[in-house]
């Protein structure tokens, strides 16, 4: 089997764009060049990659298999095509960094412009994925540093946790605010704002309310923290959120209380076993945890 980049490109173009037309303008191929190299890539494998039905291409369930292996293969060789950039441009080096989004919104950003202000010609990229998506690039070297939600869900990987006590954040207007700490018993009758309903800082919230006796309010989920106190701000109750987002200075009328029983989110900073880490990386790690350091409890206490 011999195949080619631009058959992978073109395959990955269809399937998000669905449409050879579409495909052929992010490309910047003909129209009849994008077809052409379809229908060799599907005589290469086989089997056919897309149902074709008046001009919109839909992904078979071949093509959802391949999927994933032609996205990690592409992302690899741009990878590669980047470190030569930094090699031909004398940059100090390159790190990626993917976080499940955690530490991406008011964390991640001001950390790399105060790494790069003292690693000048560092170029740092920075993706926001699924945890399991980032253990599979971290392992395959794709992915230098991952930030992701323990436990780690891949073989291949070190992990160093990082454990963090959960506050309960609400709208400066909110009769909650002239409490010090908060508990169940507070939060009856009261509209909150979950993760994803099954994300672990909710089945802890369920559990001590379970013990408390007091029924809980979902009412809405945001999938991630940043955005829970988006949904706070604008009036859509109150939530159970870790601390990075929820103490975060953002004058956006919403504050903070602790909140008791203790709900603990535990991250888990990765780093690949088998490959050899790209240049800076070790920086970065050590800048991670001096970021990451205040948050932090002991899970034994």
């Amino acid at each position: 089997m011999s195949l080619k980049i631009r058959h992978l490109e073109v395959f990955n173009a269809l399937y998000e764009a669905g449409s050879v037309s579409q495909a052929a303008q992010r490309l910047n191929l003909t129209q009849p060049a994008v077809s052409i190299a379809l229908s060799n890539l599907e005589e290469e494998l086989g089997f056919r990659l897309f149902h074709r039905n008046r001009g919109f291409f839909a992904p078979t369930g071949e093509a959802a298999q391949l999927r994933g292996e032609i996205t990690q293969g592409l992302m690899a060789l741009a990878r590669v095509d980047r470190r030569a950039d930094e090699i031909r441009q004398g940059w100090a080096g390159g790190v990626s960094i993917a976080t499940n989004g955690v530490m991406a919104m008011n964390l991640l950003p001001t950390l790399i412009a105060e790494f790069q202000a003292e690693f000048p010609g560092t170029h740092i990229e920075l993706r926001i994925h699924s945890s399991r998506q980032i253990a599979d690039w971290t392992a395959s070297g794709q992915i230098d540093i991952g930030l992701i939600d323990a436990p780690i869900p891949a073989a291949g990987l070190n992990g160093e946790p990082f454990a963090m006590e959960c506050v309960c954040i609400m709208r400066e207007t909110d009769p909650l605010a002239a409490r010090d700490i908060i508990t169940p018993a507070d939060l009856e009758g009261r509209t909150i704002v979950g993760i994803n309903g099954d994300h672990v800082v909710d089945r802890q919230l369920k559990q001590v309310m379970f013990e408390a006796g007091v029924p809980l309010g979902y009412k809405s989920f945001s999938y991630y923290y940043a955005i829970a106190r988006n949904m706070v701000a604008a009036g859509c109750g109150i939530s159970i959120i870790d601390p990075i987002n929820g103490k975060a200075e953002l004058r956006d009328g919403v504050l903070w209380r602790p909140f008791a029983p203790r709900i603990v989110h535990e991250s888990v900073m990765i780093a690949s076993r088998d490959h050899a880490p790209g240049q800076g990386t070790g920086e970065m790690q050590a800048s991670i945890r001096r970021h990451v350091a205040p948050y932090l409890i002991s899970v034994a206490a």
